[in-house]
């Protein structure tokens, strides 16, 4: 089952977040094959949060990820979203074919209200790093739509989801994480 976590820094915390980068990659080397994109979310040159989308047994599993988590455990987060998703392009970040590098990366997400929409991938999905909709821990419900993409801007990267459809639209700038090569 593929989960959506989504941890926000606790401001004032990217001291601590520094100090714990070596317990967070080796936490993170645990889960490898499992991972389908990771990285963080950023203002400016400040991280504001971690995206990481694994692919784990069962919401127990994504839970026990979310939580036991180096920087969560020490205070960095100030909360977790943990979702399930579905992965509609059916590859990893690390297979998108513009690469780790160039260009603006966003992470979009749009909060669910009322009848699903943008489940299907879009029709031009060059830009699309990864898509899918966040669901109910069953599978069943539709509760907004969660993407990985490179844009021009953060209007171009909100303009990958219908107007209007959702309850809030969230565009964050992020980038490919992971140890440094």
């Amino acid at each position: 089952m593929e989960f959506l976590c989504y941890h926000r820094d606790r401001p004032g915390s990217a001291a601590l977040r520094d100090e714990l980068l070596a317990e967070h990659w080796s936490y993170m080397d645990r889960y490898a094959a499992a991972m389908i994109a990771r990285g963080p979310t950023f203002v400016g040159d400040t991280p504001t949060g971690s995206v990481h989308i694994v692919d784990v047994p069962d919401p127990a599993a994504a839970r026990a990820f979310a939580f036991e988590e180096p920087n969560y455990q020490a205070g960095v987060y100030r909360d977790v979203a943990v979702r399930r998703w579905h992965n509609a392009l059916g590859r990893t970040m690390w297979d998108f074919p513009g690469g780790r590098t160039g260009g603006n990366r966003y992470l979009v997400l749009g909060l669910g209200a009322g009848q699903a929409i943008d489940v299907a991938v879009p029709s031009a999905p060059d830009e699309l790093i990864a898509y899918g909709p966040l669901l109910s821990d069953d599978g069943v419900t539709w509760l907004g739509t969660a993407v990985l993409l490179r844009a021009a801007n953060p209007d171009a990267a909100r303009a990958i989801l219908t107007a209007d459809r959702y309850a809030d639209v969230e565009v964050h700038n992020w980038q490919f994480g992971g140890r440094p090569s």
